[in-house]
């Protein structure tokens, strides 16, 4: 009997976590529970469909639901003309005070662009993007343009999962919970765009609990702050600093960690202005310990006109003299404000790239249509750099933007013509310290974590 009580008492428990009342939230005859935001374009039913309009001269517009909502499965259909796209907003917020970008928050994509980024999650009017569909490019094929495509939204704690037509696109950990409004974006256009439709219908949504359980098959991206996931812990990963002391790092050039110049605060590790020279304040840090083969993932922010890097394959032993210690470079640049970025070859020193090497030159990421870097000016960037053998990729917020191979004769003629050509064997070590660059400008990390691989 007391067996029968626990099992009962655990499907009660269960049952209360994930099973909850569905609501329509579009009634299929009018825009009862709904209001228009920040722009003009027109929102109209149609065939039990609300249908958005593109207008010309509008920004941005969103028929907002007048309720909020924090932890919920929400399930539409979707259809977009070609050459739009637009999505639907998830936990968002309205301050008129921003204008024409009043409405900021998590959007679900929709596109019908070859880039293939449906189901991915954008922060519309903030962060910029948090999950591309570059983590998880084979499900591009999800979606199917001009016909209707199904959603689904999982929301609850931090967590917030995306599915097109069955299939789990997007997997994201964010650091903050929000409560915010649905909204249905119809996005600025112009020329042939003005006058297209964007459609939804079978607009549901059921409230669940902070902890409802489901799968996902999706690669996690997490933003949770200096911690990792269970998912990322069971993967390998592991924090390469720990959000509040300097545990695992030194000095470049020093025994201990620099006793000026860096600091520690709300976890986040800062290098200080200092005039904008190179190492000539508290100097470089460096890893403790040397890696081979990994995935080094970190989110840093740049103050105006800034300069730094994220170096690998470092050896402190070279270049104990003035400058900062030797190895390969992400570089870290505001392209706008700092001269660096107009020197070197072809854009080879500008944000993300191999520094002096090879330029980060993946921008939109549409195989061969590059417009521009996606890259969050005034708030935080994800980096990632991944290091299988000789072959080595440089991300920037989820798109690749070098790839190379060390060791090659083309490789070697690039070290030629650069300024690291004084150096032998530079790049090839098969191991190194990871380095985050003091060049004198403010500049700031968190979420430092690795990966090591076989």
């Amino acid at each position: 009997m007391k067996n029968l009580i626990t099992l009962v008492i655990t499907l009660t428990i269960i049952f209360s976590v994930n099973a909850q009342k569905t609501q329509d939230l579009f009634n299929g005859k009018n825009l009862k529970g709904w209001k228009a935001l920040n722009g003009f374009a027109k929102f109209e039913v149609e065939d039990n469909a609300i249908v958005g309009i593109s207008t010309k001269g509008s920004p941005s517009t969103y028929l907002s639901t007048k309720k909020e909502f924090t932890n919920f499965i929400l399930e539409y259909e979707i259809k977009i003309d070609e050459t739009l796209n637009g999505g639907v907003q998830i936990r968002s917020h309205h301050d008129p005070s921003k204008g024409d970008n009043s409405v900021y928050g998590p959007q679900v994509e929709a596109e019908t662009s070859p880039r293939g980024w449906n189901g991915g999650i954008f922060d519309q009017s903030r962060l910029n993007w948090r999950y591309t569909v570059e983590y998880n490019p084979e499900v591009k094929t999800a979606w199917n343009n001009g016909v209707w495509n199904s959603v689904k939204v999982i929301a609850t704690g931090n967590r917030i999962s995306t599915w097109i037509n069955g299939v789990n696109i997007a997997n994201l950990i964010e650091e903050k919970v929000e409560t915010g409004f649905i909204a249905l974006q119809v996005h600025a256009a112009g020329g042939a765009k003005i006058g297209k439709k964007t459609r939804w219908r079978n607009i549901k949504l059921t409230e669940i609990s902070d902890n409802y359980k489901f799968e996902t098959t999706a690669p996690v991206m997490s933003y949770l702050k200096n911690e990792l996931t269970q998912e990322e812990k069971n993967n390998g990963w592991k924090m390469l600093w720990d959000g509040k002391t300097t545990n695992g790092w030194r000095g470049a050039k020093q025994n201990g960690f620099p006793k000026k110049g860096w600091s520690i605060k709300d976890g986040v590790l800062s290098v200080h202005a200092s005039g904008g020279g190179e190492s000539e304040h508290g100097g470089d840090i460096v890893t403790i310990k040397s890696y081979k083969n990994f995935i080094l993932e970190l989110d840093f922010k740049f103050t105006e006109g800034a300069n730094s890097g994220i170096k690998y394959f470092v050896d402190t032993n070279l270049n104990k003299g003035k400058g900062s210690a030797i190895g390969c470079e992400y570089q870290i640049l505001d392209d706008k404000k700092h001269p660096d970025a107009k020197k070197g070859v072809d854009g080879n020193r500008t944000l993300s790239s191999l520094y002096d090497l090879i330029r980060g030159n993946a921008q939109e990421y549409i195989p061969s249509l590059y417009t521009k870097k996606y890259v969050n000016k005034t708030g935080w960037n994800r980096a990632r750099i991944v290091v299988d053998g000789n072959k080595v990729q440089h991300f920037l917020n989820g798109c690749k933007t070098v790839e190379y191979v060390r060791g090659t004769q083309q490789w070697r003629a690039l070290v030629k013509y650069s300024k690291y050509k004084n150096w032998p064997n530079f790049g090839e070590a098969k191991e190194g310290l990871i380095l985050l660059q003091d060049h004198g400008d403010e500049v700031h990390f968190k979420n430092i974590k690795i990966k090591e691989l076989n």
